[in-house]
């Protein structure tokens, strides 16, 4: 491969992974808007579905909200029978914040569309291709660690 020709393809690839990053933020913003919800809301599911329980201030620390927009956000969650506050056992004068038990299908019905999508393109590449893009993805997941560890 000549020089200019790989210069061409990491060019290609950069863009790519720019490219995937501004149409998945596009694709959450149009599942926010046609949920009734907000990106900050759909993060914190994101973080509980994950975790299975959270406090309130760390909910807010991962969704960059203000106290108040963070309790703001837990009504609105609530409300859609998305989450629960539960006593934290640890501090009386706590709550921890749980994922009701049909929201995870619930939104996972959101997104099925998407998933089958997502099955078919990823089980056209061969297993060779798809041992880089696995590593692929998870040294950009590692880069954007380290680069926001720099923050």
């Amino acid at each position: 491969m000549t020089e200019s020709k790989k210069t061409d393809l990491q060019n290609r690839a950069l863009i790519a992974v720019r490219d995937y990053g501004v149409h998945l933020t596009l694709f959450r913003n149009a599942i926010d808007a046609w949920a009734g919800l907000n990106s900050s809301d759909m993060e914190c599911l994101r973080l509980l579905f994950q975790e299975g329980t959270a406090t309130p201030s760390k909910l807010a620390k991962h969704t960059g909200l203000t106290s108040g927009a963070t309790t703001a956000m837990l009504d609105r969650l609530e409300k859609a029978g998305l989450i629960e506050r539960r006593p934290n056992p640890n501090d009386r004068r706590g709550v921890l914040i749980v994922p009701q038990k049909s929201s995870s299908e619930k939104v996972a019905s959101w997104f099925e569309s998407a998933r089958r999508a997502q099955h078919e393109l990823i089980s056209s590449y061969s297993e060779s291709e798809l041992e880089i893009i696995c590593d692929v993805f998870e040294r950009f997941t590692k880069l954007w660690d380290q680069e926001r560890d720099k923050l």
